[in-house]
């Protein structure tokens, strides 16, 4: 069972702490300048301070190279920007004091930033709530049409893809872009459906297109959507 995440400020950087029971040592993952470590269940907070503090230089040199690979964005990260999720617009709130991840309240994108904060923080920990969420609804979604299509999928996964919206491997395993989650709800729901419809063909022949068409009707509006508005989808 996997529990649900805790932070630790500190060395500059902010950490998403997942503990679980199915490991039985840490492990440190920098992602898109996110950091996070996956501990054992039981291991105390001071062991994964010292930890953390151990590996700062390797956290912060990994942290720097992906944000040095970061795309161009016009985003600020400033209170009362706004973040479109599911293709409506939300305000971010910052407060300021101990870290607080984001949370959708009365409308707005809230979080509560340390002292010393910068944009990146402030991003990342948007990010992290977009993952999370796109998770939930991707995972809703796949459900849902799963049981219309007549498919099951090997499983379902959110990936961090840089020119794709999303995959089927040979195996049967479904992976999207948690960008997508961005875009209007008949948009992501045309991404599940694509994704879906490669359980029974695999290519983009008209075979395919049918498939899609017989789930979706309108599929050709969230496709050439996407095509337009790709550059939208960015944090």
């Amino acid at each position: 069972m996997i529990i649900e995440p805790e932070y630790i400020e500190g060395n500059g950087f902010i950490t998403e702490v997942i503990r679980t029971n199915r490991i039985k040592s840490a492990t440190i993952k920098v992602e898109d300048g996110i950091v996070s470590v996956v501990v054992p269940k039981q291991l105390t907070s001071d062991r994964i301070e010292r930890l953390l503090s151990d590996k700062q230089d390797w956290i912060k040199t990994k942290i720097r190279h992906d944000r040095e690979a970061l795309p161009a964005t016009q985003k600020s990260y400033v209170s009362g920007e706004a973040f479109s999720y599911l293709g409506r617009n939300y305000r971010l709130k910052i407060n300021h004091g101990s870290y607080a991840p984001v949370k959708l309240f009365h409308g707005r994108l809230v979080t509560t930033m340390p002292e010393g904060f910068n944009h990146y923080m402030v991003r990342n920990t948007l990010v992290r709530w977009y993952k999370r969420h796109a998770e939930i609804k991707f995972n809703e979604k796949v459900k849902r049409y799963s049981e219309i299509i007549g498919v099951k999928p090997a499983g379902v996964a959110i990936k961090d893809f840089k020119a794709r919206w999303g995959s089927c491997s040979a195996e049967g395993k479904i992976e999207f872009n948690w960008k997508v989650i961005m875009a209007p709800n008949r948009v992501v729901d045309y991404v599940v459906v694509h994704e879906l419809s490669h359980l029974k063909q695999h290519d983009h022949s008209p075979l395919f297109w049918k498939l899609v068409e017989q789930t979706l009707l309108d599929y050709r509006e969230s496709k050439e959507w996407l095509k337009m508005n790709a550059r939208t989808l960015e944090l």
